[in-house]
């Protein structure tokens, strides 16, 4: 991850129907959902959806699967997590365990934040 791809991972994260199908998906995991289904659970008109669906995909935050007739969306949760891997590998200066405290008052599940041995 570089700060090229992160500032492009955010600025499509940027709108806040962007950021709630991407949360969708990554809350559906490697099953993912077919767009009727976004546009369905998010209550967003198709023709709206499918632009920021062609968004999140350039961007590389969704890969997306034709099934037949219908195209289906996952989130790309490895590149999520190299995101936050590139937003917080320098820590408290590179010794994370300084940062113990403020992992644990956070509200991220402690298995994203597992040290690095």
């Amino acid at each position: 991850m570089n700060q090229k791809k992160a500032t492009t991972l955010f600025e499509s994260l940027a709108s806040g129907i962007r950021l709630e199908v991407f949360r969708l998906l990554v809350k559906t995991g490697s099953s993912g959902l077919v767009a009727g289904d976004i546009a369905t659970a998010l209550d967003i008109p198709p023709a709206n959806l499918s632009f920021h669906l062609k968004t999140l995909t350039q961007a590389g935050l969704l890969q997306v699967e034709q099934e037949g007739r219908f195209l289906r969306y996952r989130a790309d949760i490895p590149l999520m997590l190299s995101l936050i891997a590139y937003l917080t590998e320098e820590c408290c200066a590179g010794e994370p365990e300084q940062c113990a405290q403020m992992r644990q008052s956070s509200g991220c599940a402690t298995t994203v934040l597992l040290l690095k041995t």
